[in-house]
């Protein structure tokens, strides 16, 4: 596959979520892990992605990490042993180790040092800043940086997502912790990957410390936040991914992706990869709009969304449903066919009496 022209992007912790929530979709898994940076592609296809954070509120969030960061982590620090270990003895000064090292491998070969001199010096707290961890992604290995990694002085490490949403009394907007969840999850899996290789292998702790501007000011606050189920959805969906040489072995030869392209002849080239779209890509890949357009035109049911899809089995798109509904194809003996025959007499009912209760 060709397409040097498209800036290649590395694959990070939330690309990885979304990834594991939709593993059937071979399009999302190609690009991804080809580093092709999907937001140029979409614009270049006539479907701009609306998907990501706008400049400010990066901007918001690398100030408000650096506050949190400030003193050497003190402030962050403060809430891991306050929130995650609050009987074990608080940090009154805490080892902050040099991670820096030539390109992502040097990185984490020295985090993977970092973290195992910090389980062997028990009884002290040690923060890691943006350490780089590595986990196999469909026999590719994907560079992942969390906000922090916090080892405690039992000597068992702790993932710390920093974001820029508020608390509010308390509890943060569900759908954003959900999100920041899934994507803690993803460290959680690379974390425990580094303490299998250590003996005797720390504990990986499955409550993530979750940093948050505390109301309407920008003071920080923090939440454990548990990830068991995350992790366990996670590693199970990564592990279905099939491989990307699999993938791009069956894939056109001299396969180009360049926005350069005229808007057809792209549009055919990542047409030529598998997709499997859902609503739910609206708000996690940058590609979405394409793929909904192209699935609409396809006339798919796949466009009403995963679960409606589930229900439907052999019927495969929206013409065949309208009519195994009206009874003009279909297998009456078939679950779906019958369903949608029964819901098409109770709709047709209910209209009927309506109509008849207008006209009295």
């Amino acid at each position: 596959m060709r397409g040097p022209e498209v800036a290649a992007r590395a694959l990070d912790a939330r690309a990885l979520a979304a990834l594991a929530a939709n593993p059937g979709c071979r399009r999302r898994a190609i690009l991804d892990g080809a580093g092709v940076h999907k937001a140029t592609l979409a614009s270049a296809l006539g479907s701009p992605s609306a998907f990501g954070q706008s400049q400010f509120a990066l901007t918001r969030g690398n100030a408000f990490e650096a506050k949190v960061k400030a003193d050497g982590g003190a402030e962050l620090l403060r809430l891991a042993h306050r929130v995650l270990a609050p009987g074990s003895e608080p940090p009154q000064e805490a080892h902050v180790p040099d991670l820096t090292a030539i390109g992502p491998e040097g990185r984490t070969a020295r985090t993977a040092l970092a973290l195992r001199e910090a389980a062997d010096a028990r009884g002290t707290w040690t923060l890691l800043d943006h350490p780089m961890l590595a986990l196999d992604v469909a026999g590719s290995p994907a560079f992942l940086e969390p906000d922090a990694v916090v080892v405690h002085p039992d000597g068992s490490w702790s993932v710390v997502e920093i974001k820029s949403f508020p608390m509010l009394d308390g509890s943060a907007d569900p759908a954003k912790v959900g999100a920041a969840a899934r994507q803690a999850a993803v460290y959680v899996l690379a974390l425990e990957d580094v303490a299998a290789r250590l003996d005797p292998a720390p504990r990986v702790r499955h409550h993530v410390l979750l940093v948050c501007p505390k109301d309407f000011s920008n003071q920080p606050t923090a939440s454990a936040v548990d990830v068991r189920r995350q992790r366990a959805v996670t590693r199970r969906q990564l592990a279905r991914l099939t491989r990307l040489d699999e993938i791009a072995d069956a894939l056109p030869e001299g396969l180009c992706l360049s926005p350069e392209l005229p808007a057809e002849q792209l549009t055919a080239a990542v047409d030529s990869i598998p997709a499997a779209y859902a609503p739910e890509c609206l708000s996690a890949c940058e590609l979405a709009f394409h793929c909904r357009s192209r699935a609409r035109a396809a006339d798919a049911v796949t466009s009403l969304g995963r679960s409606v899809r589930a229900e439907l089995g052999a019927l495969t798109t929206v013409t065949e449903v309208l009519a195994a509904s009206r009874g003009e194809t279909g297998d009456p003996d078939d679950p779906a066919v019958a369903a949608l025959r029964r819901a098409a007499d109770l709709r047709a009912r209910a209209l009927g009496r309506a109509e008849a209760a207008v006209c009295r």
